[in-house]
């Protein structure tokens, strides 16, 4: 899959046949659905764990199988697979695609650096996603609301905030899952061993699974994925197959308890206790997350029929079989261990043992790739210090690997793993952290449904009460067991929390700061053509976050070093909220000041989940895309592209090499061109650098174009002999310190943690592989 705006044509490939749904449908199964397919392992052992186990009853089992009929049926099945797949974000899912699409709609984003030009990007589209306008009254209230969320901060904060907790529950699940899912496959060793005996196997066994895990994350999903789809496929036929034989050899009168009056004769039997076990019946819908999360690995219809036509219905044979071995073994006594494995027959057990530790292992795969996916996209809208991203396929889209995370959700893992060594603990842990993240799901999706979708607010809520509702039961059972082990969830986020929030608040001053005392155009014109300077041989590129202006690092550059390079190049790498940029739409191109003072600005925009190029490719790019816009002599102002502070830059939008099929082209060493299909030499001409013994020979091959005039040429030529002699990048190294007089609370943000946190993560994402000796880092102080 092309990781440049393969994101864009994903839906209609998808959508050329049944037989690419239906392969999309079945790949799917091992990607999306192993941690949702595994909770049958632990969800009748949480749910009977000390509540209600000793007096149970079949109305007691009827009543919990009646809850996770109508748990499964009401959130996967009717709010994620027919209400929340539809609000995809170009084809990508989860919280911040959630919140991207909130941010296009309505202007809550923090980061002043959005351009009216990034509305024009195809994948922008603000308009209504689906479903009719409302007209009796409807376009009134979300004007007032897109308003009022435009006009107070606080109201953003919190939203930025909601978002954020989401994220950092996502994070908190990706370590609980893996050791609640693999714990609990570990677990039918106590029907095999003493019970003085297994629980020293247990919890080695099942940290000795998680290490190897973790090990493998390096070498990519995509390397073993070809296995997860049987394995998920093999685990749901196999706890299907036991609930049929378990439904037609113990209990045939089991589906009476799929009827919602065993809920109520549950609760008003049991009561507060049998409240309080709502906590264990959540779990059996922990992975539902993942299946808008994972959206843009596949498309909508091959989730849906996956779940609808496989997935749900062997979950509900578990769950029934499970239910009707315990109805008629209720009674042996408390001793007798309540859980999956009790009810698989004794013949099979060991074979099933295995097969359910490697679909934990899959399902722990899938929830740790979608963590450091919704990292990555926390990274590229500032909400999360910047980490090394690899990534692990170049066919497959969204495949990564992060080290730091991965090595950190590995150590939490084991430790809450020892820590607890129990089914129960873990899953009030596992089970706040789903519902928190379903919780502001749902909050997200009432907003999207009135500022997107144009929908009615009456629908939108009907929608945050319904569901709501619902999910906030799950939730107040779950906080109940707080000092049972749902406080480590809690207890994540909030570190999680504090560090994203840092870290966003600290970028957002810096930002702040940097617009505040950037130096005007006119500053710069001032110094005449001559500049006032030395101008050295090859290209100069100086790193910005602002997208219009002089950044006041420059100036203290040229303060204290009065000489810069005979081009230079205003670069600024910015995220917009949009998943993917087409490749043509990726450079924005604009000249400062007249043509002979060689001044360039170039902005390049990222989707969050677009694929950053390497060094060596990203230079030949933007190489290109100023020689195209010099080639081209476009100076546009359509669509909005004049700059904000209206000091006379005008902007051109740029593709990437491969993109100019009838422009430009780049040639380097061994004068290839960089797009795939070379012209004919008789639609080319050649331009060569004057330069006598260049450090690399340079080439620019253009069509005929006969407007191009002598300037436009001598442009051209100098571009080239200044890309031979080198490129030098300038990087600003600022630090920054809180105002005096600022009060202590900021002081301990700005000074302390910020400062921590930028010392300790990575540069600038393109510059992670820039040669030393191409980098003069400028110093500076900010105070905000």
């Amino acid at each position: 899959m092309d990781p440049e705006g393969g994101g864009l044509y994903r839906n209609q490939i998808k959508k050329e046949s049944w037989r690419t749904v239906l392969t999309l449908a079945y790949q799917s199964l091992g990607v999306v659905y192993g941690d949702l397919s595994t909770s049958p392992l632990y969800v009748y052992k949480s749910t009977f764990a000390e509540d209600i186990t000793h007096s149970a009853t079949n109305e007691e089992i009827f009543g919990v199988l009646s809850f996770v009929f109508w748990t499964l049926t009401l959130v996967p099945l009717i709010k994620y697979v027919f209400i929340v797949l539809k609000a995809d974000d170009n084809g990508e899912g989860g919280t911040f695609a959630l919140y991207s699409k909130l941010c296009r709609h309505a202007r809550v984003s923090f980061l002043p650096n959005s351009q009216i030009a990034d509305e024009d990007l195809s994948t922008y589209n603000n308009k209504k996603d689906g479903g009719s306008t409302d007209q009796s009254g409807g376009t009134k209230f979300r004007n007032r609301l897109k308003t009022t969320l435009e006009k107070y901060k606080v109201l953003q904060r919190v939203l930025l905030v909601l978002a954020l907790i989401g994220t950092c529950m996502v994070i908190g699940d990706g370590i609980l899952t893996p050791a609640i899912s693999v714990f609990s496959a570990v677990s039918g060793l106590e029907l095999s061993m003493s019970k003085e005996h297994h629980k020293y196997v247990e919890v080695p066994a099942a940290c000795f699974v998680l290490v190897c895990l973790f090990a493998l994350q390096h070498y990519g999903t995509h390397r073993v994925g070809f296995i997860f789809a049987p394995i998920v496929v093999i685990w749901l036929l196999c706890i299907s197959g036991i609930g049929i034989y378990n439904i037609f050899h113990w209990n045939r009168e089991v589906y009476k308890a799929l009827s919602p009056h065993y809920m109520y004769i549950f609760l008003r039997k049991t009561q507060r206790r049998g409240w309080m076990s709502l906590g264990g019946i959540l779990l059996c819908i922990t992975g539902s997350e993942a299946m808008f999360a994972d959206l843009g690995h596949f498309s909508q219809l091959s989730i849906k029929i996956a779940f609808t036509s496989f997935v749900y219905p062997s979950l509900i044979l578990a769950y029934m079989g499970q239910a009707a071995f315990l109805s008629k073994h209720h009674d042996m006594g408390s001793d007798f261990p309540i859980g999956f494995y009790v009810s698989v027959p004794e013949r099979i057990r060991w074979p099933v043992m295995v097969i359910a530790i490697l679909a934990a292992v899959v399902g722990s795969q899938a929830i740790i790739t979608g963590t450091f996916s919704i990292i990555k996209q926390c990274n590229a809208l500032a909400c999360f210090p910047r980490v090394k991203i690899i990534h692990t396929s170049s066919k497959v889209h969204g495949q990564i690997y992060i080290p730091e995370i991965n090595w950190i959700l590995m150590v939490l893992c084991l430790a809450v793993t020892i820590g607890f060594r129990d089914t129960r603990r873990l899953g009030n842990a596992s089970g706040l952290a789903v519902i928190t993240v379903m919780l502001v799901t749902t909050c997200l999706m009432s907003l999207v449904i009135v500022l997107c979708w144009h929908q009615s607010v009456l629908l939108a809520i009907c929608f945050i009460f319904f569901f709501g509702t619902i999910e906030a039961l799950f939730f107040a059972a779950s906080l109940v067991k707080f000092l049972e082990g749902a406080w480590v969830p809690i207890a994540i986020a909030f570190v999680f929390l504090v560090i994203m929030y840092v870290w966003h608040y600290g970028t957002l001053k810096k930002y702040e700061f940097d617009l505040q005392n950037k130096v005007s155009i006119n500053w710069l014109l001032g110094l005449g053509p001559s500049l006032g300077i030395v101008r050295v041989k090859g290209i100069g590129l100086v790193h910005t976050e602002l997208v219009s202006g002089i950044p006041a690092i420059f100036s203290h550059f040229v303060t204290n070093l009065p000489a810069f390079h005979q081009v230079l190049v205003f670069l600024c790498i910015k995220s917009v909220p949009v998943p993917f940029v087409r490749p043509e739409e990726r450079f924005l191109v604009g000249r400062i000041g007249p043509k002979e003072y060689r001044i360039y600005r170039c902005i390049v925009r990222y989707g969050y989940r677009d694929i950053h190029k390497d060094d060596l490719e990203f230079e030949k790019d933007l190489v290109c895309s100023v020689a195209e816009f010099i080639r081209s002599g476009r100076q546009d102002i359509l669509g909005g592209l004049e700059e904000p502070d209206k000091q006379g830059e005008r902007m051109t939008v740029v593709g990437t090499s491969s993109t100019h099929t009838e422009g430009i082209q780049f040639c380097e060493d061994n004068g290839e061109p960089t797009r795939a299909s070379t012209p004919s030499p008789r639609e080319l001409r050649e331009i060569q650098s004057p330069v006598v013994v260049p450090r690399k020979r340079v080439r620019f091959l253009l069509p005929e174009s006969p407007h191009m005039d002598a300037s436009a040429r001598e442009e051209l030529n100098e571009l080239m002999e200044a890309r031979e002699a080198g490129m030098a990048f300038i990087l600003g190294h600022s630090h920054v310190k809180a105002k005096r007089g600022s009060g202590l609370m900021k002081r301990l943000v700005i000074n302390v943690g910020y400062d921590f946190l930028r010392r300790n993560s990575r540069g600038p994402t393109y510059a992670l592989n820039i040669p030393h000796a191409s980098t003069l880092e400028v110093g500076m102080i900010c105070y905000v």
